[in-house]
């Protein structure tokens, strides 16, 4: 509760002393580091379009960007911890990584890891187009701490690594009264709880989605949406959430959520749910 507090005043300090409007928008560094939202991937790699580190006239590498996330769920007594550091080589290949810290009152503290590379297979608009999408393929290798799987009963069955594979496809439409951010994915994981409590040895196919309106004035305002894996032995529930960003100049984003991951420890639930929790982030771009 420390840290959310703590988290909750810079924020509040941050967004009241600056005053430089721009227009933006995702991707940011998302819970595991990756250039998306919150909980999914997007096409778009995490660069400014403009910020890149040269050889001669070579673009090499963006500069980097980072993200740090807190998530607050009551219901389970879990503060949830993320910090991510994204880059793009070539414009075309993304870099990240992401490591998570969740705190679970009489639970095992659990650490995980987050490596992941995302390729951008399709430009938006090509081939002289107004309507393609942009398409990326990646993967996240992640692994989560095994003394604290092995403490919790029932799940010392399940795996401590585990990689996720996945094909994104996002455009912005700018032919409404604002420009429209819309992404759809499929996922295939091995995750349980995005991995915090281990992964299976078999395979899921699942989909994901969002939708952001960029605003005037530096604001972003969306939803999305992560279909749960159901394997035989462990179910996950379906994510959610609904956002608000402000980016008061290029390299500033701030975040606030409501996240809705099921309900928690209820009777006759078959998939496993932490609860509903307010969500805080500040992003910021080199």
């Amino acid at each position: 509760m420390k840290k959310f507090i703590f988290l909750a005043s810079f924020l509040v300090l941050v967004f009241g002393s600056l005053t430089d409007k721009v227009f933006a928008g995702p991707p940011f560094n998302n819970l595991e580091g990756v250039g998306g939202v919150a909980f999914n991937p997007l096409a778009y790699l995490a660069d400014s379009g403009e910020e890149f580190i040269k050889v001669g006239d070579t673009n090499i590498a963006a500069k980097p960007r980072f993200g740090a996330w807190y998530v607050n769920l009551p219901d389970a007594k879990i503060g949830w911890t993320s910090l991510g550091v994204a880059t793009t080589l070539l414009k075309r290949l993304e870099v990240s990584y992401g490591f998570q810290n969740i705190a679970w009152e009489d639970h095992p503290t659990f650490h995980k890891n987050n490596i992941g590379a995302k390729l951008l297979v399709l430009d938006e608009n090509a081939f002289n187009t107004k309507f393609v999408p942009a398409v990326s393929i990646g993967t996240i290798y992640k692994n989560t701490s095994h003394n604290s799987l092995r403490q919790l009963a029932g799940f010392n069955s399940l795996r401590s690594s585990g990689q996720d594979w996945y094909a994104v496809a996002t455009k912005t439409v700018t032919q409404l009264p604002v420009p429209v951010i819309i992404s759809g994915g499929v996922l295939s994981t091995q995750e349980f709880v995005t991995g915090v409590l281990g992964f299976s040895n078999k395979r899921k196919f699942t989909g994901f989605a969002n939708i952001d309106l960029v605003l005037p004035k530096g604001f972003v305002v969306g939803f999305e949406f992560k279909q749960g894996a159901r394997f035989s032995n462990v179910q996950n529930t379906n994510y959610w959430d609904a956002h608000l960003a402000w980016i008061p100049n290029k390299n500033l984003t701030l975040i606030a959520a409501y996240a809705v991951t099921g309900d928690y420890n209820k009777a006759g639930n078959t998939r496993t749910g932490l609860g509903n929790g307010l969500v805080l982030s500040a992003q910021y771009a080199f």
